[in-house]
């Protein structure tokens, strides 16, 4: 991006997602004049809320449970309860049911876990309640690139356990199939085959969650998440423009700077002329993860657990014991598509009456995939569910489903269905999208990626956004934060 004069604004981004909103927050803060572009007719990105299956039935389309949004440092910074934001807590964030009508049924309470957790408590406590009791300030390296800690000492120990696959950690810790399958399902959400290194790491910063934050849900749906970052923006006097699709840097209205909140392949197609070849080489290089398959439904009551504290759970991981689900995240990187998948689902009408009409309920589900798979996994699910809940298949009102290529149809974010940006394999973990010191800032003038296809990854949190905003602060404008 050669230099501009005049600009018309201080920085432009590129897609208004929660890190690029979250970027265009921390540059208007900083009395920057700021621009968002948005291909679709609304913003968002994967914090949408849409009437899917029947009229007055809300549905998240994409992202429905955030721990890592109401425990993002930046995003605990702003005023966004002032614009609309309420979070709900279910009473239980998450259960993980097994057979015979048994569950880990895990408590916000970390006391009130350890107890369900019968022998298996002291090491759980163990592993995680330095986590949780130093969640404030280690969120901040949880969060963020790899650079020297803040709290060296419990990032160390975090790393001690967290290098382990979720497979030799669970292993080595617990003695319980109960404990063992919920700490699997946590794992699951890295879409990586829990049998690799640093998938211990995904298992214990969602532990950790639980029990700092919580897992709740954005009353009215996750799109008020987006609507709050966005109003918030606009009283900073930031502009937003929706649904115009930019092809090339060209198109952009000029600007000192540009933030793009998209994807490696993405930014190569836009901005091919300004990145070095050597540098696109690597971009096209950037590897993406399976897909997901997601179904949503529309009920005529909640769904029947054979535990009834299921009920009770915001986030319910179905898939069995630890070998099953571990066995349908190998089959899934393997390229195939695994009977009995592991699902999660959340049911978010039972604790916000604005999701559904009155004694009706939405339910949200999905299963990975292999990336760019097109098929329907709508039984598969459906089995899954109707294995801890019989009778399930008598509730359901109507369906919407979106297999992995829709996915990327509807956000050309999720590349082949995958909604994490990339593949979060441990080379792109240490080094994404590419190994440099500044992950952000790309090696054209002026330009930056701000999405989750950086440090800290997949999630809404805001903090690919946020730190991003800060290098581009500090390396175009002289302003440190």
């Amino acid at each position: 991006m050669s230099e501009v004069i005049n600009p018309e604004y201080d920085a432009v981004i590129v897609g208004s997602g929660p890190n690029g909103l979250a970027a265009a927050v921390l540059l208007a803060q900083n009395g920057l004049s700021i621009k968002v572009i948005e291909a679709e007719e609304t913003i968002g990105g994967g914090t949408r809320t849409k009437e899917l299956t029947e009229p007055g039935f809300f549905h998240d389309v994409c992202s429905a449970v955030h721990p890592t949004g109401l425990g993002s440092p930046f995003f605990r910074t702003l005023p966004l309860h002032k614009h609309g934001l309420e979070w709900i807590h279910p009473k239980y964030p998450v259960a993980h049911p097994l057979e015979n009508g048994d569950a880990m049924i895990v408590s916000k309470s970390l006391e009130e876990t350890l107890v369900r957790m019968g022998r298996d408590g002291k090491n759980y406590r163990n592993l995680v309640k330095s986590f949780v009791d130093g969640w404030d300030y280690l969120s901040h390296d949880f969060l963020g690139p790899i650079r020297i800690p803040n709290n060296p000492l419990s990032l160390a120990r975090f790393g001690w356990f967290g290098i382990l696959s979720a497979k030799l950690l669970a292993n080595s810790m617990f003695d319980t199939e109960k404990v063992k399958a919920y700490f699997a399902g946590l794992a699951a959400h890295s879409i990586v085959p829990l049998e690799k290194s640093f998938t211990g790491s995904f298992g214990l910063v969602f532990a950790t969650t639980v029990h700092a934050v919580g897992w709740p849900v954005a009353k009215g749906g996750s799109n008020n998440i987006s609507n709050a970052l966005a109003q918030y923006f606009k009283s900073l006097g930031g502009e937003i423009e929706t649904g115009n699709q930019i092809s090339r840097t060209s198109e952009l209205p000029s600007a000192k700077t540009v933030l793009f909140d998209l994807t490696p392949h993405q930014i190569v197609r836009i901005a091919e002329k300004e990145l070095p070849d050597s540098f696109r080489k690597k971009f096209l290089k950037f590897k993406y993860g399976p897909g997901v398959f997601k179904m949503d439904f529309a009920l005529s009551e909640p769904v029947p657990w054979s535990n009834p504290d299921c009920a009770g759970a915001g986030t319910l991981h179905l898939g069995g014991s630890f070998e099953e689900i571990a066995y349908s995240e190998r089959e899934t990187w393997k390229g195939n598509h695994p009977e009995k998948p592991y699902v999660l689902l959340s049911q978010p009408s039972l604790f916000d009456d604005t999701r559904a009409p009155e004694g009706k309920h939405t339910l949200w589900a999905y299963c990975h995939v292999p990336n760019g798979s097109d098929k329907d996994c709508s039984e598969e699910i459906i089995n899954q569910i109707e294995r801890y809940a019989p009778g399930f298949r008598d509730t359901i009102i109507s369906t919407h489903t979106m297999n992995a290529t829709e996915f990327e149809s509807y956000n050309e974010n999720y590349i082949g269905g995958d909604i994490n940006g990339g593949a979060q394999t441990i080379k792109q973990l240490l080094g994404r999208p590419v190994p440099q010191w500044d992950p952000y800032k790309l090696p054209a003038k002026g330009m930056y990626i701000c999405s989750s296809s950086t440090p800290p990854g997949g999630g809404v949190h805001g903090m690919s956004g946020y730190h991003a905003a800060k290098s581009a602060l500090k390396n175009e404008f002289g302003i440190k934060v």
